[in-house]
């Protein structure tokens, strides 16, 4: 590498190092086809495709720090702090979620968001220990797949990732070096390759090939072939292999250079060196025409291409639309697009295109491609065909382009029928992203229209001046909405208006001042909101005025609870309770004063926190004193209620002062009350037989005959059956030995003996479960295996199927096709595996007649196999069943073409099948040729691929393989797990080879190591004594078999005789008896392993079950310390701990406590992966024990109106508080959940309110909600989300059925019936499901295959014949099926 830095001089590099250049032409990345990537990128590396540029100034301030940033990112730091096994081994995990997180929205959606990226990024950051593969993800993540962000934006956020993690003490390899210069190449970043080698060289990564060959495609990407030419010499002067990415690189290189005969003659150089131009080489000459707008040239090669039987997918001719539209030449994009063959994929590509172009300034391109969705919709796209487009205007929101524009693309939107309400969605976008000016112009518009504007639609914009006190930017706000002649609501006024002011007369001259009217109701409400809040002495002046209008009470009630709790003015409070107790203008025709001050009592208690009582308790024993003395009476009732709350704080005191208030002559009329050693020689059982032969039994012949099969003796076995048959007739031997013995007799060529046993075994009843069915298989197996004919295997497995002993499956169909596999019977094998098709739904060993015949070159056979295949399994079945024949029998081109067929997909499972059978058999090549060739298979995933070859590498040693798959990795820029990083590693140390990046450690490795050495037994060890290990044995039996009190007391036992455990089998009891809920008990298990091990103490898992069994019992202060505990000695909690925590903590009313396990889960620096509802519903919780439903609304309101949470559930607080009947806070959500539905359209809470009530059987109430909402027939998901959970337990069919009357169409009848049948197959309920399929076939309905295989299943455990034939797949397979629709759907959503 020296010798070629010298080199450096005598080509004109630019002398500012990495530093971009001001004013240098820059091009726009195309797709990465790769990855599923996005649209505008430039690739590099093995089978990539690459583009042309485009003019465009770059701003010289793109990196302004580089100078600075290439010293940091140079640097490899040589030591990292001691971090703690447990932080370590979480961020492992939350690691594997990141990575699964983005692998699956890049495998869905070909793309990432910024927000996820950085949330990741932040996430890692804030553990203060991030792994080289956390970098290299993060890395990774900065270029192509980033397509909503501009191409500068995207380099400064690599190079801010680059340096934070350093400084956090990363270990840079060269991968980590390549994955910057990939990200330079997609983002088009100015950069001298030989300054990039050389700060390589002095940080002491050596480069790699992938390094030379993204060089390479640095130059070219410049049009500088002398500097790639210069590179190109030293990889052959170190005889590194020169790939086809190369040559793409120099096709783009020369075409950019002006030289594009030069690039067309790289094809011809490339067959001179024994390598076909691919696919990818294409794209590139493509792109070199396209980008000289050479339309010509661009039909010639696409017709070349084809005629060398390359099929271009949508992808490909994507990257060449992007390049013309870039390089000016969008007239020829209509031209282009009538190539796109619109297959499986396509819609996911075609929205990464159009972001790309938008962010490129070339909309107008994006938006004719976004027109040609409507035509694909019904085929590749399960959205809501009502809002397509939704994704192409919010990203013209977020890139603020002209209103104009925006509103002319709505319009067509909505002409074509292809988004329900543009400008709505418009204005969402534009509240989101808080751009007031746009939100305000896009009302104006949506006036002109004639739309609604609702004062809710401001509140977004309100809330960041609530947060800030900003009263000018309320006022504009408010003066904005009178101009737009909205009225400002009660909500509005006294949420997002009131509390930017200092007082009401602050709030009313700023309104004034402003020329803003309004609504003299509900100013009013709100002003007493706010007095009730803040200053009680003026709410009285205000309200003890006569002439003041009636206001209701419960307007206000739970701002005043809120104002005597944090009020010292006593006098004020009882003349203000004096006032609500005598004058009625405050109540409801219905209810008495005396009721209302009554309640409001009972909630102001409720109000207060057991400490706020504690501290508070004179001034209420002076209110309660001077209520007495003003004459206020309680119910007794009402009294109880205060008692008990009072007695649960610890307050008894008060409660002579509160009894003070009760009507003496009630309280009269009231109860105070209810205020021998086992044989395996045959020979000496049989001497034991003769000697004891009148004593024998069922079971000691059943010993005997098991011994006689097991050494062969067929007849002696035989005889001792006869004998014990004699002795009794109804003696029967279990399942093993009768088919021990037909194993025998078919061996022996008896088979007709074996039918008989067989008969008799089922005249017995003798049951046969999963691990007979095994032994059934190697029954026949062996005779298969001794030269048997396939007419005596024949036999026996019509005999096990008529009969019904075991169920038809492939592994016991397996043997008879073996039979004419062993005698070369290829016809007769395809023709039983037929018959067991049409008889069992069963197609055995199928792939290895195909493999047989594929060898044979049997086309014939071969096609009707195929046909078969394809009409009984699907075609995607088919073709995998023939890309693994071609792969075993070496045709690796006829595979390929397998792969590249229009709409194929990866199926996991089958992909791991072959995996499994190529490292079983030790088949490298077959298994190397399936990953490399399934590289752009839509959502395969890579990395799993590639542990595939990793795992056959350790098995044979083959450390060189593994090294070449590594960088092969690196290539395709796939993103390793952190297993399969230690899975290499492992191959690589254990042949003495370097490692050549950081090696990720696990949690257990350290734990095992710390075991070891941390604890010595102060007694003596149970190994070393006699019994020892029985007594350990024993142990965990006990406790697994959940008989941990037992276990408890054989260790006190044991104790007593001063036998010392292990640490961890005292901590297995110990977590075994809190699994009961035996905390005391743990605890003194805990007590005695402290005394016999020093050092002891619980691990994570135990004292999380601490926490749980704690939370349990309500007792929250104790599970709140253990939480506290755990953290102290670094160790992580499992997240049902903080779950069942902060559950009781709500329940109980302990607000401050759920803050507090809030603020300890944030800085122990992993998430855990709660949800954040889980806190926030816990809280609202809280809030309603305390009687503070005011603060719970407020709470849930504001959590709401953020967009980002409008699909959150609060299920769990409407179900808390349907179960407890509270009705005051039923009455209060289901307003606010109204509310938000008619206010602000956000559905989420009402839809769970009314699922909650249909879950509960509270049918009217669920009708009445319907009826208030009539939105909630519309929420699909959700509702569809209640019938999957219904249907999935017995008993459930008629809460179904109750929804279907309410709501009959909020869904395809397809998708109801198919959860109604599900209902009925889990109740076991044929006739009901019999009548069901009756009537979808009146009806016109196709029942899914699933719904099929499901009714199918049931008329045979009922012992009937379906009407139809069995679907033969697994439930699994069907389900799938589903699983991928719900995918699309997801991604429509998107």
């Amino acid at each position: 590498m020296a010798a070629l830095l010298r080199s450096a001089r005598l080509l004109k590099f630019s002398p500012l190092g990495l530093l971009q250049i001001a004013g240098t032409k820059r091009t726009g990345p195309p797709l990465d086809r790769l990855y599923s990537g996005t649209l505008g990128v430039r690739r590099t590396g093995v089978l990539s495709r690459q583009n042309r540029p485009s003019v465009e100034n770059t701003p010289s301030h793109a990196w302004p720090y580089a100078t600075v940033c290439v010293r940091h990112f140079t640097v490899a730091t040589e030591k990292k702090d001691e971090i703690s096994i447990a932080v370590r081994s979480k961020q492992a995990q939350n690691f594997d979620w990141a990575l699964s997180k983005l692998d699956s929205s890049v495998r869905r959606t070909g793309r990432i968001t910024k927000t996820l990226l950085l949330r990741i990024f932040h996430d890692v950051c804030r553990t203060g220990y991030p792994s080289g593969n956390q970098g290299l993800l993060l890395l990774r993540s900065c270029g192509t797949l980033l397509p909503e962000i501009g191409l500068q934006e995207r380099t400064e956020l690599a190079h801010r990732i680059w340096e934070r993690l350093q400084e956090l003490g990363v270990q840079y390899d060269v991968s980590h070096y390549n994955a910057l210069l990939k990200v330079y190449l997609q983002n088009e970043f100015k950069f001298s390759p030989m300054d990039f080698l050389a700060k390589m060289e002095a940080a002491k990564v050596q480069p790699n090939r992938v390094t030379y060959q993204r060089l390479i495609a640095a130059y070219c990407q410049n049009g500088d072939i002398e500097g790639a030419s210069a590179i190109l010499g030293f990889m052959k002067s170190k005889d590194l292999p020169i790939t086809e990415a190369v040559f793409n690189a120099l096709v783009t290189g020369h075409a950019r250079s002006g030289d594009i005969e030069s690039a067309k003659n790289i094809l011809s150089v490339m067959r001179g060196a024994g390598i076909d131009p691919g696919p990818d080489t294409y794209v590139s000459l493509l792109n070199g025409y396209a980008e000289r707008g050479d339309l010509d040239s661009l039909k010639k090669t696409l017709e070349d291409a084809e005629s060398a039987d390359f099929s271009l997918v949508d992808r490909d001719i994507m990257q060449v639309i992007f390049t013309l539209a870039k390089a000016g030449h969008q007239q020829h994009v209509p031209e282009m697009m009538e190539h796109l063959r619109q297959d499986r994929g396509y819609i996911p590509d075609a929205m990464n295109l159009c972001l790309s172009l938008v962010t490129q300034g070339l909309d107008e391109t994006a938006f004719t491609i976004l027109k040609t969705f409507s035509t694909v919709q019904s085929d590749d796209y399960y959205g809501d065909s009502d809002n397509l487009g939704s994704f192409f205007l919010r990203h013209c929101v977020n890139m603020d382009m002209p209103l104009e524009k925006i509103g002319r693309y709505c319009t067509e939107l909505q002409d074509s029928n292809m988004h329900a309400s543009p400008l709505s969605f418009v204005l969402l976008c534009a509240l989101e992203a808080k751009k007031t000016d746009m939100s305000f112009e896009v009302m104006k518009m949506m006036q002109e229209q004639n739309l609604p504007i609702r004062p809710h639609y401001f509140w977004p914009l309100l809330s960041q001046h609530v947060k800030d006190n900003n009263t000018a930017g309320a006022v504009e706000v408010m003066k904005a909405m009178q101009h737009l002649g909205v009225a400002p609501d009660l909500e509005t006024v006294s949420n997002y208006f009131y509390p930017v002011f200092p007082n009401t007369e602050a709030a009313r001259q700023a309104f004034e001042e402003a020329g803003i009217v309004l609504e003299l109701e509900g100013l009013l409400t709100s002003k007493i909101r706010f007095l009730a809040s803040s200053n009680l002495a003026r709410l009285y002046t205000l309200l003890s005025d006569p002439s003041h209008p009636p206001v209701d009470f419960g307007s206000f009630r739970s701002s005043l609870i809120h104002g005597f709790r944090k009020s010292d003015d006593i006098e004020c409070m009882v003349k203000l309770t004096k006032l609500f107790y005598n004058d009625e203008r405050f109540t409801k025709p219905s209810t008495t004063t005396a009721e209302m001050v009554s309640y409001f009592l009972y909630n102001l208690i409720d109000g207060f926190q057991a400490t706020e009582v504690q501290e508070q308790e004179d001034k209420l024993r002076n209110y309660f004193n001077q209520l007495k003395a003003e004459n206020i009476i309680i119910p007794v009732n009402i009294y109880r209620g205060i008692r008990n709350i009072l007695e649960s704080y610890h307050v008894p005191e008060l409660l002579k002062d509160v009894l003070l208030l009760v009507d003496p002559a009630e309280l009269v009329s009231s109860s105070p009350l209810s205020a021998a050693p086992h044989v395996t020689s045959l020979q000496r059982a049989l001497e034991l037989r003769q000697q004891y032969e009148d004593q024998m039994n069922t079971g000691a012949y059943a010993i005997l005959i098991g011994l006689c099969c097991r050494h062969d003796k067929l007849d002696e076995a035989l005889g001792l059956k006869r004998e014990m048959s004699r002795k009794d007739s109804s003696a029967m031997l279990d399942a093993a030995k009768y088919l021990a013995l037909i194993k025998l007799l078919a061996k022996n060529d008896r088979v007709e003996e074996a039918v008989d046993l067989l008969k008799e075994m089922k005249e017995k009843d003798v049951v046969l479960n999963g691990s007979h069915a095994s032994m059934l298989f190697h029954t026949l197996n062996s005779v298969v295996s001794k030269g048997g004919g396939a007419p005596a295997i024949q036999r026996l497995q019509d005999t096990v199927f008529t009969l019904g002993l075991a169920k038809p499956t492939a592994n016991l169909c397996g043997p008879l096709i073996s039979a004419y596999l062993k005698s070369d019977d290829l016809p007769g094998a395809l023709e039983a595996a037929l018959e067991c098709q049409k008889r069992y739904g069963q197609l055995p060993r199928i792939h290895d007649i195909i493999v047989c015949l594929v060898e044979k070159g049997d086309t014939e056979l071969l096609q009707k196999a195929m046909d078969v295949v394809s009409q009984e399994r699907g075609e995607m079945t088919m073709l995998y069943y023939l890309l693994f024949a071609f792969l075993q029998t070496g045709r690796y081109r006829e595979a390929r073409k397998i792969v590249e067929t229009p709409g194929l997909r990866a199926r996991p499972g089958r992909l791991q099948w072959y995996a499994e059978r190529c490292i079983l058999t030790q088949q490298m090549e077959p298994l190397e040729q399936m990953v490399d060739m399934t590289s752009k298979l839509f959502e395969c995933d890579r990395d799993e691929m590639y542990s595939y070859i990793f795992r056959l590498c350790k098995e044979t040693n083959n450390w060189q393989k593994a090294e070449a798959t590594w960088t092969k990795m690196q290539e395709e820029n796939v993103i390793p797990r952190e297993r399969t990083l230690r899975m290499l590693a492992e191959i690589l140390k254990n042949n003495g080879q370097e490692v050549p990046f950081e090696v990720p450690e696990t949690f257990l490795q350290d734990e095992q190591e710390a075991d070891t050495q941390q604890v010595k037994p102060a007694a003596l060890s149970l190994r070393d004594t006699e019994n020892g290990g029985q007594y350990q044995v024993r142990l965990i039996s006990l406790c697994k078999k959940g008989k941990a009190h037992d276990a408890f007391a054989m260790l006190k036992e044991t104790d007593k005789r001063g036998v010392a455990l292990t640490p961890a089998n005292y901590d297995y009891l110990i977590r075994a008896l809190l699994a009961g809920g035996s905390v005391e008990d743990a605890m003194a298990v805990r007590d005695i392993a402290t005394s016999r091990v020093p050092g002891f103490r619980l691990s994570d898992i135990a004292n999380s079950l601490v926490v749980v069994t704690l939370s349990k019992r309500g007792q929250a202060k104790d599970a709140l310390e253990t939480l506290k505990s755990m953290l102290q000695q670094d160790q992580v909690p499992l997240q049902l701990a903080i779950t069942r925590l902060v559950q009781t903590l709500g329940s109980l009313g302990n607000l401050e406590g759920i803050k507090e396990v809030m603020s300890l889960i944030e800085r122990l620096g992993t998430s855990l992966n709660l949800s954040s509802m889980m806190f926030i519903n816990n809280m609202a919780l809280a809030h309603i024990k305390n009687g503070d439903l005011e603060s719970a609304v407020e709470m849930l309101e504001e959590v709401y109106t953020r967009p980002e949470n409008g699909n959150s559930s609060m299920s769990f607080v409407f179900r808390k508080i349907l179960m407890e009947e509270n009705e005051k806070a039923i009455d209060k959500l289901s307003a606010m959940a109204e509310r938000l539905a008619t206010h602000f359209a956000c559905y989420r809470p009402a839809t769970d309110l009314f699922v909650q009530l249909l879950e509960m059987d509270k049918v009217e109430d669920a009708k009445y909600m319907l009826a208030r909402v009539g939105a909630l027939a519309e929420q699909k998901e959700s509702l569809i989300s209640y019938l999957a959970r219904m249907s999935q337990r017995p008993g459930q069919v008629g809460k179904v059925k109750t929804l279907l009357s309410l709501i009959p169409d909020f869904a395809e009848k397809e998708v109801l019936f198919t959860y109604l049948m599900k209902c009925h197959v889990a109740d076991n309920d044929l006739a009901s499901a019999r009548a069901l399929y009756e009537r979808m076939q009146e009806e016109g309905v196709v029942a899914d295959e699933l719904s099929l295989k499901r009714l199918a299943v049931l008329y045979r455990h009922a012992g009937e014949t379906a009407p139809f034939p069995e679907p033969p797949e697994s439930f699994k397979f069907y389900a799938d099926k589903l699983r991928e629709r719900t995918s699309k759907a997801q991604l429509a959503d998107e």
